[in-house]
């Protein structure tokens, strides 16, 4: 039985052979309005985070008055690709997608280029020989978050020399990773390591070690799953750092139910920001967050905006993104919408 997703698909081909031939002589952008067609393609729903992520670019296209073609790929990159293929046989005048993973977009975007479409890169990069494939990238800068939540774990623990973890072993880390092959999977790992190398093997009292390293698809349920494995099988367990809030959550339903105080017993890293958290920073079951906004809507239709004028746009732009830790005053912190 095809799905939903499969279905959309073969109605947007199907509508595309019946209208292809006159759209391709007569369909331009409307730049004196400002009107225009965007096929926008997510790569799931798998969090709140993305639930908010989808929602700021829906409501920045309907303020704008936008067309706004959508598809949810459901976590399948080639239900993706298939995706991008029908924006290009309707001939929108944009394309912007969030790629699950970071590599295998050459054919469709040499399509793209064939078919004089720009193409607009969101939330996570990709890795690709000729970047000329696109016209930029806007959304979160990985490698920082990793760095960050690293940066953090120096300060918890270089700056508490008296704290309650044995002293005569490394600070012992289980890392909770995303989708593999994901450049936000790659880049926050790889921030992370580089600004704990120097405590790892060198000369510092404190050392740092990562003990355990398991995808967890950034889903609570893995999470959830994953710490119970990890608990059954690992002991003395300092730090959990995880890429994302909703296993984070998963992780902290576990240690309540096995008698763990979490942030207390066991230090949380987590990255997102989401509402719940943020609630959970302030109940002191984390430590740290670090944001990764998905407010990216008003940023991609400004600059699809562009493009669809034919305007140049800057290769990356990042989103402005914050670090939130125990102790910080959060009161007057707005909801997050997400």
């Amino acid at each position: 039985m095809k799905s939903l997703f499969h279905l959309a698909v073969l109605c947007l081909s199907l509508f595309c052979l019946v209208l292809g031939g006159c759209r391709k002589q007569e369909k331009v952008a409307d730049t004196k309005t400002g009107s225009f067609i965007l096929g926008f393609s997510q790569i799931g729903a798998e969090s709140a985070w993305r639930g908010g992520n989808t929602r700021s670019v829906q409501e920045a296209a309907a303020a704008a008055g936008i067309q706004l073609l959508y598809f949810n790929a459901e976590q399948k990159q080639e239900n993706q690709i298939k995706a991008l293929r029908s924006f290009i046989a309707y001939q929108v005048d944009v394309i912007a997608f969030v790629p699950i993973v970071s590599d295998g977009w050459e054919h469709v975007l040499s399509e793209a280029r064939d078919a004089r479409i720009p193409v607009l890169i969101c939330d996570r990069e990709i890795d690709i020989l000729n970047d000329s494939l696109y016209s930029g990238y806007i959304g979160t800068n990985s490698l920082r978050q990793g760095q960050k939540s690293a940066e953090f774990l120096l300060k918890k623990f270089t700056g508490n020399p008296e704290g309650n973890w044995d002293k005569d072993r490394p600070i012992r880390i289980v890392e909770l990773s995303g989708t593999e092959g994901s450049s936000v999977v790659v880049k926050r790992a790889e921030g992370f390591r580089e600004v704990l190398a120097e405590y790892h093997s060198g000369e510092p009292e404190i050392k740092f070690e990562i003990i355990y390293s398991e995808s967890g698809d950034f889903l609570r349920s893995k999470g959830y799953e994953l710490m119970n494995l990890i608990l059954d099988k690992l002991q003395d367990i300092d730090v959990i750092y995880s890429h994302n809030d909703s296993m984070t959550l998963g992780v902290i339903d576990v240690m309540k139910e096995r008698g763990i105080k979490p942030g207390v017993d066991i230090v949380i890293v987590t990255i997102d920001a989401e509402q719940a958290a943020i609630e959970a920073l302030m109940r002191g079951e984390v430590n740290c967050v670090v944001e990764c906004n998905p407010m990216q809507g008003p940023d991609i239709i400004r600059l699809a905006t562009l493009l669809a004028k034919g305007e140049p746009i800057p290769k990356i732009s990042y989103m402005n993104e914050e670090v939130f830790e125990e102790g910080d005053d959060l009161s007057g912190l707005p909801p997050r919408g997400y």
